[in-house]
């Protein structure tokens, strides 16, 4: 892990969206088993830094789309998780009125659409955007994450040739964990190299190591600049691991389709604790200011719950409301 020239404000903030994100999984976990959240949920664990690298670079007036597997990257670009939780809970107050669940999580204020568990459904939705940008002339640059799973629909490729062609404001991310919900990639794809895809659109194209959040801070500066400036897309490949299973709390050593071993190799890269290591080591975050944003953290989650605990579910005759 090298550090890219990034301040201490900097690093103390990626620190601070790293532990929200993990902690608010976290506490998804310890929750869920009540039977009180009754969506599914796809947990991101594991795969904190790519959401956090990335989202730092972006202005909040910039858009997302994300996937089923949403958590870390709304939180990343800021949205409350007063709102996220009361719609994980299904309560009125929730993001989506509690209608929605985990996977339909939105927040145009910050920039966030709306996320939908349509594998790749997100990836036409967000040249779309990135092409209204372009037209508007308002310099506001698209990411839209993504897993492996994605990348074997065809849209993927009809997207990134459009978004080539018109030379539109929008970074592919492919945060490539190595599964699509069981089935490994080296089984479903001939050319696992998925940043070299982009050759065959002129767009540039690069793999990095999707658990360095420094590695995804520099890479993420460099591409959404180049969005901004009018120089078009660009698509990465972050190579990570999820921890959990394809949906729910429970691990897929458990459910005996991985191999524990594997598991533990990537435990041992975790982002989190990667990161911590580091800018303690070298002496660019003190351990009682890391300390401070972890307990931070911990005061908004726990606040955030209270409130989603406390507020209502949405009334019979608010049920066709917002549907059409």
């Amino acid at each position: 892990m090298k550090n890219p020239l990034v301040g201490p404000a900097v690093l103390k903030n990626l620190y601070y969206y790293l532990v929200k994100i993990r902690r608010f999984e976290e506490k998804v976990i310890e929750l869920y088993p009540g039977q009180e959240i009754r969506c599914p949920v796809h947990l991101c664990i594991g795969q904190e830094a790519i959401a956090v690298g990335f989202c730092a670079n972006l202005r909040k007036d910039d858009y997302i789309f994300s996937n089923h597997r949403n958590h870390g990257h709304l939180i990343a670009k800021g949205m409350q998780l007063d709102s996220m939780f009361a719609e994980l809970y299904g309560r009125s107050a929730g993001c989506s009125e509690g209608k929605g669940g985990s996977m339909h999580m939105v927040s145009t204020e910050h920039g966030i659409m709306g996320t939908s568990a349509i594998v790749a459904g997100g990836i036409p939705i967000a040249a779309g955007a990135a092409l209204s940008s372009k037209m508007k002339k308002d310099k506001r640059v698209t990411t839209v994450f993504f897993g492996d799973g994605a990348v074997d629909e065809g849209v993927f490729y009809e997207t990134l040739n459009f978004s080539a062609l018109k030379k539109l404001p929008v970074v592919f991310v492919c945060e490539n964990n190595s599964y699509a919900t069981n089935s490994p990639q080296r089984d479903r794809q001939a050319n696992i190299d998925i940043y070299k895809i982009a050759d065959f659109f002129h767009v540039p194209g690069k793999c990095i190591d999707g658990n360095d959040v420094l590695e995804v801070y520099k890479t993420a500066k460099e591409c959404i600049g180049r969005a901004r400036d009018g120089r078009g897309p660009s698509l990465i490949e972050a190579r990570t691991y999820r921890w959990k299973t394809h949906v729910g709390p429970e691990t897929d050593i458990e459910k005996g389709l991985r191999d524990a071993e594997e598991v533990e190799e990537w435990f041992k890269k975790c982002p989190l604790k990667k990161f911590r290591q580091h800018v303690l080591k070298n002496g660019l975050v003190k351990e009682k200011e890391l300390a401070g944003l972890e307990k931070k953290a911990d005061k908004e989650i726990s606040e955030a719950l209270d409130f989603a605990l406390g507020s209502p579910y949405p009334e019979e005759k608010e049920l066709y409301k917002g549907v059409y």
